[in-house]
């Protein structure tokens, strides 16, 4: 997976044609690291997808740019457009996470 490290880095990888999905987190997150135990597991689930990691911190105007306001928050993108956006409320269990992959 992806961190992304550079907002070009980003824009790029929000412009593929494929399905690509960016976790935006934080180092000091509960919940992040909640997330970090299961999401590698998921991200072996779907191959078919492109995966990166941002930092909210890092980057707070991407992350006001795509209302991402609680973290983590999980967003998928296609040619640069968000498709959908499962919130921080709804990204702490990995059943919570992979029935938001089946709707997109």
């Amino acid at each position: 997976m992806n961190q992304i490290k550079e907002e070009q880095q980003y824009r790029e990888q929000i412009a593929q044609g494929e399905l690509t999905v960016g976790i935006f987190t934080t180092t000091w997150c509960p919940d992040c690291k909640r997330l970090d135990m299961f999401i590698d597991e998921i991200v072996a689930e779907h191959k078919d997808k492109q995966w990166f990691k941002i930092d909210r911190d890092e980057f707070p105007e991407i992350s006001e740019e795509q209302n991402v306001m609680g973290i983590p928050s999980l967003l998928v993108f296609k040619n640069g457009e968000k498709l959908a956006h499962l919130h921080s409320a709804n990204a702490k269990t990995a059943d919570a996470v992979r029935e938001f992959l089946k709707q997109v």
